[in-house]
C-alpha cells in the first residue's frame, strides 16, 4: 500500500531514526508483498579483518564501470581501511557488444562475462573485498534483455542473440511481454510495467520461466558470495512478480534495494516494493539540488513525506541522474561535497556515495573503453573521478559509522546558507553553502577535548578545541565544512590514503574571466593529457585548482577555457614543481594562495557561482554595486543593490550565488556617502546563470 504523505509543522525539527543498514530487510512469505522480516534475519555482513581508522557501517560506495580487478584492489588498499560497508558494482551478466556505458544493461545471458571482467576475476573481486572487510552488491539487470532496435549479434562472451532469441539463456519469443511498443504513458500502470523501456525488450515476469531464470542468476551469484542486489528498473516490474522471483532464491533474506523512480501524480511508487526489500529515494537526492542550489536552511526537514527511513536508500547522484541533470554531480565541484557531507552525516536512509568517471558525451563508456572490454581505473588517471579518497568524502564515512543511531542535537542555521547540528555526543557538523567564509562559536554536545577536523585533512593537521561547557569557535570556509567526531580525536594519526607531498597541486588565477577553466599537461617525460585537458575547480575567490599526481616529477601545463582560447606561457608552456604551484599573469611562484580561506582538493568542475567583474573608475567615496531584475539583485532597488569589492581595483569584483538557468537583466551602478547614485548609460545588460550554476561577467563600465 502506498505510504501517505504528513505535512510537518516548520521548523518542529522532527526527527527520523537512522536506517539500520544494509541488515535491516524485509522477505518474501509467498508470491505476494510479504511482512516485515523478524530481527534474526539479517543479509550477510562480512567480518572486517583490515585496520579502519574510521569504524565499519552501512555506506555503500556505487563503483560505476569498475573493473572487478580494479575494485579488488581498491576495496583492499582504500575502501575497506576507509570504513565502507558495501561496494555496488556494474552489472556482472552477459551484454551487447559497444562502448558505449549502457551496453551494460542489455543482458544477452546471465553468464558472468562482460566488460568489467570475467566469472574468475569476479570471484576473485568478491573473496578480496570480503577479507577487506567489504560486502558487494550487484546492479541486478532482471527486467529485459537487450533492445529490439540493436537485431542480432555476439554478446560480450560470445554467445549469439536475436530480437526474440537468447538462447544463452534460453528466452524466445514467448518470454517477452506482448507489448511490442515503447512506454508512452507513464501514468498508465499496464503500459509501465507490459512495454518496452526504450526498446528494450520487456521480459514476461508472471512466467514462471522467467522467474526461474533470473532466480537462477541471483542464486549463483549468491553462491559467489554477494551480499545483496540493486534491483534496476524495478518499476517497470510487478511488485508481486518480484516478490515472487525473491521467494526462489537460495537466501530469501538477501539484500534487495529497488530502483523505483517516484513521480508525483504517476500510479508506481517506491512504497509497493517494500515488501520485497528497500527502495531507492530519488525525491532526497532532487531535493539536495533543490537546496545547495538555493537555501540549505531547511535541510533538517528533507525526510519529510518520503520513506521511512528504514527503508530508503538515499545518493546525491548516480550513473543515469548525474547525466540527465536530475541531480547534482561531480561537475558542481565544491557543492557536491556539501551534499555528501550531508547524506553522510545526517539521520536518514541508508547512503551511497557514487564514483565513476568525467564525461562530456553523455553516452561515452569508460576512458579507454573499447566494444568487449574496460581498463582497469586509475586513481592517478584525472579521467576517474575517485571520490571515495577525497578528503570530505573519505572523512564524513568516518562520521557516519562514529554516530549512528544517535539523534540530531544542536540544531543552528542562519535562514538562507548555513547550518551546524550535533548528533548526540558523539559529533558535529558545520556546512558554509556561500561564497564567503564565516566564523562563528558553535554550541555542540560533544565531550570537552581537542578533535580531528576530518573535513579539513586526513591527517589531524587540523583540530579544535572544545570547551567544558560544549562550544568552540572556528571559520568555516567558503563552501565549505567541517566536520568532528569522537572517534578522531586530537592525535589522532593518519592511516587511511594519507596524504604526501608527492602530487602537485596547480592553482590558476581567473582574472582571464574565462567562463571555464582547464589544464593541459604532461608530467616529466610522459604524455600530455588529451587536450584540451581536465576541469579545474574553484578554490578560493580568484583562483580555480587542480591536483595532479606528479610523484616529485616537473609537471609542464598550459591553461586553456575548453574552447579555443590558451594561456601557453607564449608557446614555452609553464614548468611546474612541488606541492603547490600558481599561475597568475603569466608568472610562476609557490605557495597555496588560498591558504586560510578554504580551498577544496579537485574532483570536478565549477559550480555554483555567478562572478560579477566590472573595470570602473571612480572618486573618493564611491563604491561600484550591481543592481539587477532578480531579487538576489535588488529588484532594481538602488539601495538593495550589491557591493563589489576594490581590491582589484580598477576592476570591482562579486561574487554570488544564483540558480541555475535563472536569466536575468542587471546594470552597474555607483554609490557614495551621501546616498547619490550615478547610473552607467546604455541599455540593460541580460546574462543567464549555466546549468552547472556558473556564469563569469566582465563588463566595462559605460
Amino acid at each position: 500500500m502506498m505510504l501517505s504523505r504528513t505535512t510537518r509543522p516548520a521548523r518542529t525539527k522532527q526527527r527520523h531514526r537512522l536506517l539500520a543498514g544494509l541488515t535491516a530487510l524485509a522477505v518474501v512469505t509467498s508470491g505476494l508483498v510479504a511482512a516485515a522480516v523478524p530481527a534474526s534475519a539479517k543479509a550477510p555482513t562480512p567480518s572486517p579483518v583490515v585496520t579502519s581508522e574510521n569504524g565499519r557501517g552501512n555506506v555503500v560506495l556505487t563503483m560505476f564501470q569498475w573493473t572487478w580487478d580494479a575494485v579488488a584492489a581498491e576495496c583492499t588498499s582504500t575502501i575497506g581501511p576507509a570504513g565502507y560497508g558495501y561496494v555496488q558494482v556494474s552489472p556482472p551478466q552477459e551484454h551487447i557488444q559497444g562502448t558505449a556505458w549502457w551496453t551494460s544493461y542489455q543482458p544477452v545471458s546471465y553468464k558472468i562475462e562482460s566488460k568489467l571482467g570475467n566469472r574468475a576475476e569476479f570471484q576473485n573481486m568478491v573473496s578480496a573485498c570480503k577479507t577487506a572487510g567489504v560486502g558487494i552488491v550487484v546492479d541486478a539487470v532482471v527486467n529485459h534483455t537487450a533492445g529490439a532496435d540493436t537485431g542480432s549479434g555476439t554478446g560480450t562472451g560470445g554467445t549469439g542473440y536475436s530480437v526474440d532469441s537468447f538462447p544463452g539463456v534460453p528466452y524466445g519469443a514467448n518470454d517477452f511481454n506482448d507489448c511490442r511498443a515503447n512506454i508512452t504513458n507513464y501514468g498508465d500502470r499496464y503500459n509501465v510495467q507490459n512495454c518496452r523501456l526504450v526498446s528494450l525488450q520487456d521480459l514476461r515476469t508472471s512466467s514462471d520461466h522467467v522467474r526461474g531464470k533470473i532466480a537462477g542468476y541471483m542464486n549463483d551469484l549468491i553462491g559467489l558470495g554477494v551480499a545483496g542486489f540493486r534491483i534496476d528498473a524495478a518499476k517497470h516490474i510487478p511488485a508481486a512478480d518480484l516478490a515472487a522471483i525473491k521467494a526462489r532464491l537460495s537466501n530469501p533474506d538477501v539484500y534487495w534495494v529497488h530502483e523505483v523512480i517516484g513521480a508525483a501524480g504517476e500510479p508506481i511508487q517506491p512504497s509497493e516494493y517494500l515488501g520485497s526489500g528497500d527502495s531507492h529515494e530519488f525525491n532526497y537526492a532532487r531535493t539536495l539540488k533543490s537546496r545547495f542550489d538555493g537555501s540549505i536552511a531547511s535541510l533538517d526537514e528533507i525526510g519529510n513525506g518520503l520513506l521511512t527511513s528504514d527503508r530508503a536508500g538515499v545518493f546525491v547522484d548516480n550513473h543515469d541522474t548525474e547525466r540527465n541533470g536530475e541531480t547534482m554531480s561531480y561537475k558542481w565541484g565544491a557543492k557536491y561535497k556539501l551534499a555528501n557531507a550531508f547524506m553522510l552525516s545526517w539521520p536518514y536512509g541508508s547512503p551511497s556515495v557514487y564514483t565513476g568517471y568525467t564525461w562530456d558525451n553523455k553516452d561515452a563508456g569508460a576512458p579507454g573503453a573499447t566494444s568487449t572490454s574496460v581498463p582497469d581505473a586509475s586513481c592517478s588517471d584525472s579521467a576517474w573521478t575517485c571520490t571515495q579518497r577525497w578528503t570530505e568524502i573519505a572523512g564524513m564515512v568516518g562520521f557516519h559509522n562514529t554516530v549512528e543511531g544517535t539523534s540530531v542535537t544542536n540544531w543552528w542555521d542562519d535562514g538562507n546558507n548555513n547550518i551546524a547540528y550535533g548528533r548526540g555526543d558523539k559529533g558535529y557538523v558545520a556546512i558554509n553553502n556561500t561564497a564567503s567564509a564565516v566564523t562563528r562559536t558553535y554550541q555542540t554536545s560533544l565531550p570537552a577535548g581537542t578533535y580531528c577536523d576530518v573535513v579539513a585533512a586526513k591527517d589531524c593537521s587540523v583540530t579544535r578545541t572544545v570547551s567544558a561547557s560544549g562550544t568552540f569557535t572556528a571559520t568555516v570556509p567558503a563552501y565549505g565544512a567541517l566536520a568532528l567526531h569522537v572517534g578522531r580525536t586530537g592525535g589522532t594519526p593518519c592511516t587511511v590514503d594519507c596524504p604526501t607531498t608527492s602530487a602537485t597541486t596547480v592553482y590558476y588565477s581567473t582574472s582571464q574571466g574565462w567562463n571555464a577553466y582547464k589544464v593541459h599537461y604532461k608530467v616529466g617525460t610522459g604524455a600530455w593529457t588529451t587536450a584540451p585537458g581536465v576541469d579545474m575547480t574553484a578554490a578560493c575567490t580568484g583562483w580555480v585548482s587542480r591536483e595532479i599526481p606528479a610523484n616529485g616529477a616537473t609537471v609542464t601545463a598550459a591553461f586553456t577555457n575548453g574552447s579555443g582560447t590558451w594561456d601557453n606561457n607564449g608557446g614555452k608552456d609553464f614548468v611546474l614543481t612541488g606541492q603547490h604551484a600558481q599561475v597568475s599573469g603569466g608568472v610562476v611562484t609557490s605557495g597555496d594562495p588560498c591558504a586560510g580561506s578554504g580551498g577544496g582538493d579537485g574532483g570536478g568542475t565549477t559550480q555554483g557561482d555567478a562572478v560579477f567583474a566590472v573595470n570602473a573608475t571612480t572618486v573618493l567615496g564611491q563604491n561600484v554595486f550591481v543592481v539587477g531584475s532578480i531579487p538576489a539583485l535588488g529588484a532594481w532597488a538602488p539601495a538593495s543593490a550589491k557591493q563589489l569589492s576594490a581590491a582589484t581595483y580598477p576592476v570591482w569584483r562579486l561574487t554570488l550565488d544564483l540558480p541555475a538557468g535563472t536569466t536575468f537583466e542587471y546594470k552597474y551602478v555607483k554609490k557614495d556617502g551621501a546616498g547619490n547614485v550615478v547610473w552607467e548609460s546604455g541599455a540593460n545588460r541580460t546574462a543567464t546563470v549555466g546549468a552547472d550554476g556558473a556564469v563569469t561577467l566582465n563588463d566595462t563600465w559605460k
